[in-house]
């Protein structure tokens, strides 16, 4: 009767602490992107990836590609507004060391050009904890492109 009570128990944990796999965070972060949209009156546009963006100033400078060492100025924040990072001073790295969405959408801008990335979990730090931001989150983040270098 022990052993019976104890397996009912240690399965019971390790049911109620499994991890949920089934959630489908691309069609749910669409939807989720898709409201916000909506909500705040943007026009954006959907990349064959599932990324949006918004360019509100296309800049007139060079253009970068996906492996361009740019400088850009950005503020990152979640659905409900909730800032995780920014730098107004201008961050310097290669596209090619940063998340999916910034990859693909810094090359959207070209120099002194401006926006918004809307970025599914997909193309950011995907389904796991990563630091401050949880699984499954849209990131957005307001965009400057300062300079290709």
């Amino acid at each position: 009767m022990k052993n019976i009570l104890l397996l009912t128990v240690v399965f019971v944990l390790f049911t109620a602490c499994s991890k949920d796999e089934t959630v489908d965070y691309v069609t749910k972060n669409d939807e989720q992107i898709q409201a916000y949209i909506a909500a705040n009156n943007l026009t954006a546009q959907k990349s064959s990836s599932g990324l949006y963006y918004v360019i509100d100033t296309p800049g007139t400078g060079a253009q970068p590609t996906s492996t361009s060492n740019v400088t850009i100025a950005y503020k990152g924040y979640f659905l409900n507004g909730t800032v995780f990072d920014q730098n107004a001073n201008g961050y310097t790295t290669n596209l090619k060391q940063v998340i999916k969405g910034w990859t693909e959408g810094i090359t959207y801008f070209k120099e002194g050009g401006s926006g918004i990335l809307l970025i599914p979990a997909h193309l950011g730090y995907g389904n796991a904890n990563y630091y401050t931001i949880p699984g499954g989150s849209v990131l957005i983040f307001d965009v400057e492109l300062l300079s290709v270098n």
